[in-house]
């Protein structure tokens, strides 16, 4: 696979992941296409060396990994984290709201969504819906509208002289999505139109009555290589899927010697404590079943590594001065190595050096991030799977502009580049380091 074979598919990728359940799905299919077989959390592992496997969690969770020729506490694991889930505007329980002719719906702000690009924009809308079926019994499906079925319009600057200079946005009153215009006290009930939505996109299902969802809205604008020299990926969602399917091509492209496994974990944006995210029991449990014992655990857990991949802050042109002037990475440079004294990165010396090692192997270049000292730091999966696991970690990213936006940018070459180096981490054989 060369770089622009890569990027088609990352675009191919990121138009089908409209939710971190719809990216689980797309993981879980190439996975199976390249010969990974499933595994059930309550039933026992029958694991034979240079095996592929791979479990999801709530559907938004995914572990897939390859058994090694030696075993994971004889030769330790290269792990790879990244998260499935991005900023945008979820559906309430009861959203229906009637006004002034239109249909619109309440919805909740997941994450820390930068809203003013959410306005006049075609929106979708996807997810997880619960239903009953005719025969009484309780069933998931997916369920993606695809086509543009809403927008959120800006009040016009002549009702707002002053929206260029200091206009706030309400996330209760400003940011409804519009689906539609109503007869005279004409009332939709949401359930109703979705569970026609489930029926259509699954003419097997028997779909009785909707029980609840998880549902988000999304822009239907597809990824783009875009630049006078298509230099740039232009998308949603790139924070984080474009670590998963980089993570993941890397997996799939290992030789399989040595026992490497990826996780891409839900709730990233929202604090990471949940069943399925880094802070939850996901990726000790599947480690504490491939070590055996808690002797063996502790050996797996010195002689392995974890790389945390989750987009970093490229310099800003029009916002030079936000970065400290030494470390402000750029699109195109190569992937980033985000480094924190007070820990909101789990970056160390070695694991930073061991990096810079593969790196130079495959002449990448490499850069670092480190925020401004008057400036607060976000932080990733990192710090918190590290804590969880005991295992050294390494935060990394691909430098991005406009983090958060509902329309994300980056360097055509930096994924491409990042999953050449994670490739030979999962092919690296022996210590981390000689002594």
């Amino acid at each position: 696979m060369n770089q622009d074979d890569f990027n088609q598919q990352l675009c191919s990728f990121l138009t089908a992941a409209t939710t971190p359940f719809h990216a689980v799905d797309q993981m879980t299919a190439r996975l199976k296409t390249a010969g990974f077989i499933r595994l059930a959390d309550d039933s026992q592992w029958q694991l034979k060396p240079g095996g592929r496997y791979f479990l999801t969690r709530n559907d938004s969770s995914l572990v897939a990994f390859i058994a090694g020729s030696d075993s994971p506490p004889a030769a330790g694991m290269r792990i790879i984290g990244a998260h499935t889930d991005s900023p945008c505007l979820m559906v309430k329980p009861t959203p229906e709201l009637h006004s002034h002719g239109l249909f619109q719906l309440g919805v909740q702000v997941y994450g820390g969504a930068l809203l003013n690009p959410w306005f006049d924009r075609d929106l979708s809308l996807a997810g997880r819906v619960s239903y009953l079926s005719h025969q009484g019994k309780l069933y998931v499906a997916l369920v993606d509208f695809r086509a543009a079925i809403a927008t959120i319009p800006s009040l016009a600057i002549h009702l707002d002289r002053e929206a260029n200079n200091s206009r706030a946005i309400n996330p209760q009153t400003a940011i409804v999505p519009v689906l539609g215009q109503l007869a005279d006290e004409q009332k939709l009930d949401f359930r109703a139109l979705l569970q026609a939505r489930v029926q259509q996109e699954h003419p097997h299902c028997e779909v009785q009555q909707i029980l609840d969802y998880e549902l988000s809205f999304y822009d239907t604008q597809p990824p783009a290589l875009i630049g006078l020299h298509q230099e740039f990926i232009a998308s949603a969602r790139l924070d984080n899927l474009l670590s998963c399917f980089t993570g993941l091509q890397a997996l799939l492209q290992s030789d399989g010697t040595v026992s490497s496994l990826l996780i891409c974990n839900d709730h990233e944006e929202v604090g990471s404590l949940s069943t399925s995210g880094a802070h939850g029991p996901l990726l000790a449990s599947v480690l504490n079943r491939l070590a055996g014992s808690h002797s063996d655990y502790a050996a797996l857990a010195e002689r392995s590594m974890i790389i945390s991949a989750d987009n970093a802050h490229a310099v800003h042109p029009n916002f030079a001065d936000r970065h400290d002037e030494n470390h402000g990475p750029r699109l195109n440079s190569g992937p980033v190595i985000k480094v924190n004294a007070s820990q909101r990165y789990a970056t160390n010396s070695e694991t930073s050096g061991f990096f810079r090692m593969l790196a130079a192997l495959e002449e990448v270049p490499v850069q670092s991030f480190v925020v401004r000292n008057d400036m607060a730091c976000g932080s990733t999966v990192g710090p918190i799977t590290a804590g969880v696991t005991g295992i050294r970690t390494l935060d990394i990213g691909v430098p991005t502009l406009g983090m958060h936006s509902i329309r994300e940018l980056a360097g055509a070459r930096d994924a491409w580049n990042l999953s050449r180096i994670l490739r030979r981490f999962c092919n690296h054989a022996g210590p981390l380091c000689a002594g």
